[in-house]
């Protein structure tokens, strides 16, 4: 589980490149790097208040996987707010 302090989700990962998706670190954040389909639907889930997950790692490896999951929870926070 890693904590950040923001999400930057860039949907230009090529197919060819052999990965379903890139997770790295940058500075205090998460930089996840998807393809323009993961991009479309992750967007739809945002519109629609919906859980999603993001499997990372290489497409042929089947037991080292990162995952990076959106989760929607019910109580609001009230720390840090205006």
């Amino acid at each position: 589980v890693t904590g950040a302090s923001f999400v930057v989700f860039n949907g230009a990962l090529k197919t060819s490149s052999g990965f379903l998706a890139k997770s790295s670190i940058v500075e205090d954040g998460l930089m996840v790097q998807i393809t323009r389909e993961t991009m479309e639907s992750l967007r739809q889930a945002l519109r629609d208040k919906k859980d999603f997950k993001i499997t990372c790692g290489k497409i042929d490896a089947e037991d080292l996987k990162e995952y990076v999951d959106i989760c929607w929870v019910e109580n609001e926070e009230e720390a840090n707010k205006g």
